[in-house]
């Protein structure tokens, strides 16, 4: 289609051919007359984020289109949107729409479609629409091809919107025409065209859809929690309580360094290790650290724990507080091999006695609150001092072979341990070990109660953030279905 602009003089061509009867030349922007070859006016050209040119080509839905005109309409003093007409090879109509960066894909429909019982909610393909608002406006500015005369006076546009989806009746003096609306991103369109920039978009659009697609965040949350469900199912009847570590640790063994246990193995998920730790304090305190070391990746759970127990007897009634056994979890301990690393102390010192004799009543031992153990030869009536049991047990004198002969053992240190807490009339003193016990659980339910929970919140503020996103929507329409202030 080749023309020239009997004002100026210039080529104005494009690519399509269809019947026209005005065009608004590219150079000098008068509107002509393609029948009489006669320039009838002068217009605006089309500038302010205009992104597309005439004679642009892009596809939409598998469909290719040709731009043919671009009008800028007007409504009161300062609001502007832009329309593209499209046709296509065959000459199909097809329009895009952009106000405020929001883009909607225009198709024209028969009026005969669209069925009103009610003027304000009307029904297409099955769909109840809203009328929206009515917006009167006129042509700013204008350029391209048009296969019919424009038309300058007021229009008046009444929409109708569903969601995403909107009718839009044009009304002028001459006629009365009904188009189908569809929101399409800005991305697609500039795909499509391959612009380099497009307007920035602001406010919401008429048909804008929510930022989130609810159903399908439902389907997503419920497959989710379906597969969350069954995977605890399994490994929660796949797995019972295991007893992996009990012992018991005398305080004198552990004081002033850590014991290193034995190794055990826990198989399965990740899922909570408890310990339960007892010591028969009495108006006293004891304490643990507990490191539980991954032999594998040599990782580290640190815990220390406080076991205190206390009672009495005030203004004629008796009272007591804490206990004399505690319990806690290492939680998300995953499979492998591990061992613990284990140090305690407790309120006072190492239990005090006196006149521990040997069965052949040939060595009496003693021990004070330092820890210091007197040995007396009953024969010689000679007393010597050892700093503690270890030291006694490793002597090689004639004392210390004496010492081991009449008890019967070499392990003395041991059986100093063993022995203090019968003779010892302290009762913090008497207390001399602390018994762990480490059960691996099931997996716990409150990883899977916590996902639950957050999908559950996650979902109620989408449906809170849709709720207001709509308000926002229908803010400028007279016909809002939602209450306002």
């Amino acid at each position: 289609m080749h023309y020239v602009c009997p004002a100026c003089e210039s080529e104005n061509k494009l690519d399509l051919t269809f019947p026209i009867e005005e065009y608004v030349c590219n150079t000098c922007s008068h509107l002509i007359d393609a029948a009489g070859n006669k320039k009838t006016k002068h217009l605006k050209v089309p500038t302010e984020n205009v992104v597309l040119d005439v004679g642009q080509k892009g596809k939409i839905e598998g469909v290719e289109y040709t731009v043919v005109s671009i009008i800028v309409k007007k409504y009161g003093t300062g609001i502007f949107w832009r329309e593209y007409s499209l046709k296509d090879s065959k000459g199909n109509d097809a329009f895009l729409s952009e106000s405020d960066g929001h883009w909607v894909f225009i198709t024209s429909m028969h009026p005969d479609d669209f069925k009103s019982k009610n003027s304000k909610l009307p029904t297409y393909l099955g769909r109840t629409y809203r009328w929206y608002e009515n917006t009167p406006c006129s042509i700013d500015a204008a350029a391209g091809f048009f296969d019919e005369h424009l038309d300058f006076s007021v229009a008046t546009y009444k929409e109708y919107v569903n969601g995403t989806r909107m009718i839009s009746q044009e009304k002028t003096s001459k006629k009365s025409e009904y188009f189908y609306g569809v929101h399409i991103s800005k991305h697609d369109v500039k795909r499509a065209f391959k612009i380099a920039h497009m307007p920035y978009y602001t406010g919401v659009g008429i048909v804008q859809p929510y930022y989130f697609d609810i159903k399908q965040m439902v389907n997503i949350f419920c497959v989710a929690a379906l597969m969350i469900c069954l995977l605890q199912l399994y490994v929660y009847t796949s797995r019972t309580n295991e007893t992996v570590f009990a012992e018991t640790i005398n305080f004198a063994d552990v004081q002033d360094k850590e014991m290193v246990s034995k190794s055990f193995t826990l198989s399965g998920g990740s899922a909570p290790l408890k310990v339960n730790a007892f010591s028969g304090v009495d108006n006293s305190w004891a304490n643990i650290q507990l490191s539980l070391v991954n032999e594998k990746t040599n990782e580290i759970i640190y815990t220390s724990k406080d076991i205190e127990q206390y009672h009495g007897y005030e203004d004629g009634e008796s009272w007591s507080e804490g206990s004399q056994s505690e319990e806690f979890n290492l939680c998300g301990v995953s499979s492998g091999q591990y061992h613990f690393l284990i140090s305690a102390e407790k309120e006072g010192a190492l239990p005090t006695f006196s006149n521990l004799q040997s069965p052949d009543s040939k060595v009496m031992i003693s021990r004070d609150k330092s820890g210091t153990i007197e040995i007396t030869d009953l024969f010689k009536a000679q007393t010597t001092t050892f700093t503690d049991g270890k030291t006694l047990e490793k002597d090689t004198t004639e004392l210390g072979k004496l010492v081991k002969a009449s008890f019967g053992t070499s392990k003395i240190d041991s059986l100093i341990n063993a022995e203090a807490p019968k003779l010892t009339t302290d009762p913090i003193s008497s207390n001399t070990y602390v018994q762990l016990k480490a059960t691996w659980l099931p997996v716990s339910f409150w990883n899977f109660g916590f996902i639950l929970f957050i999908m559950i919140v996650l979902f109620i503020a989408l449906l809170i953030g849709r709720h207001f996103f709509n308000v926002s929507k229908w803010k400028n329409s007279s016909n809002t279905p939602y209450a306002t202030s």
